[in-house]
């Protein structure tokens, strides 16, 4: 029996790269535009996010490309934690 569940990196792989940034642009903007802890908490669960995906793709990344992407999760943080306090 062949299993027909290909798993997350598979359907991470065929999400549209344009859709994906205009989402999470737009979940940045609600969450910096949203009132106190309610905009902390968009920006939050967005980090969860990208924490999820990095974690997946981790391995295949490059050195360059892994700073970066802690940079922009630690900026994400940050204005989550300033929105919350």
């Amino acid at each position: 029996m062949q299993p027909t569940h290909r798993g997350v990196p598979a359907r991470l792989a065929r999400i549209n790269p344009t859709a994906a940034f205009l989402a999470a642009l737009a979940l940045v903007l609600v969450g910096l535009l949203a009132p106190g802890i309610i905009g902390g908490g968009i920006l939050l669960v967005l980090a969860a996010a990208l924490v999820a995906l990095m974690a997946l793709t981790w391995p295949v990344q490059p050195p360059a490309t892994r700073v970066l992407r802690l940079v922009v999760i630690a900026l994400v943080l940050a204005a989550a934690f300033l929105k919350i306090l």
